[in-house]
C-alpha cells in the first residue's frame, strides 16, 4: 500500500470516529447557536489535546493509558464537566432569548475540556488510532505528521459543518429551533456525563 492509499483509508476510518455522536459534536451543535465558527474553535481545542497525544503514542508512551485507574479518573472528571455543561444548557432553555451557555463560554476551552475528560477518546487512540499511527510510521516521520493533520482536518470540517448548520437553522427557524437544539444537546451531555461517572465508579468499586 502506498502513502496516498493509506491516507485515504485513514481519513475514512477517522471520519467514522469523528462523525459518531459525542460530547464534542454535541457542543459544536449547541454553540452553533452563537456563531457558525464555534465548531471550528471547538475542534481547535480538541486538537490542542489530540496532537500531543498522537505524538506521545508515536514515541511509545501509550502504555500509561492502559492502567484502568487512569481512564477511570479521566472519566469521572470528564463526567462532572459534562454534567455541569448539560445543566447550563438545559437551564438556558427557560430564557426568553436562548444565549450562550454560561459555563465554559470559550469554544476552544470547551474543546480542550471535553476531549481531556472523554475516556472513550483515549480508548479509541490506544486501539484504532495506535494502529493507524503505527502504519503511518512505516512511511516515515513526515508521513505521520501528514496523517495527524489529515485526521485533525476531519474533526475541523465536521465540527465546523455542524455549527454552521445549527447557526443557519436557528436563523431560519428562530428561537424554537434553538431551544430544541439546546434541549437535545443538553440531555445528551447529561446522559453521557452520567455514564462516564457511573463507569468510573464501577472501576473504583472493584
Amino acid at each position: 500500500m502506498n502513502l496516498l492509499a493509506f491516507l485515504c483509508e485513514a481519513v475514512l476510518i477517522s471520519l467514522s470516529g469523528v462523525m459518531a455522536p459525542g460530547p464534542v459534536t454535541a457542543v459544536a451543535i449547541g454553540k452553533g447557536s452563537e456563531s457558525p465558527y464555534a465548531g471550528a474553535l471547538v475542534s481547535i481545542g480538541h486538537g490542542v489535546v489530540e496532537l500531543p497525544l498522537m505524538i506521545a503514542l508515536f514515541y511509545g508512551f501509550g502504555y500509561l493509558l492502559g492502567f484502568p485507574y487512569v481512564t477511570a479518573v479521566i472519566g469521572f472528571l470528564g463526567g462532572v464537566v459534562l454534567i455541569i455543561m448539560a445543566v447550563g444548557m438545559l437551564r438556558s432553555i427557560n430564557w426568553v432569548v436562548v444565549g450562550p451557555v454560561q459555563v465554559f463560554r470559550s469554544s476552544v476551552m470547551c474543546g480542550v475540556l471535553l476531549t481531556i475528560g472523554n475516556p472513550y477518546f483515549f480508548v479509541w487512540w490506544v486501539t484504532v488510532g495506535a494502529s493507524l499511527i503505527l502504519r503511518s510510521a512505516g512511511f516515515g516521520v513526515s508521513a505521520f505528521f501528514v496523517f495527524a493533520v489529515c485526521h485533525w482536518l476531519c474533526d475541523f470540517a465536521w465540527c465546523y459543518f455542524l455549527s454552521t448548520l445549527s447557526f443557519r437553522g436557528g436563523r431560519f427557524f428562530g428561537q424554537s429551533f434553538q431551544k430544541i437544539i439546546f434541549a437535545v444537546c443538553g440531555a445528551f451531555l447529561l446522559f453521557v456525563g452520567g455514564k462516564f461517572v457511573a463507569d468510573a465508579a464501577k472501576v473504583f468499586m472493584t
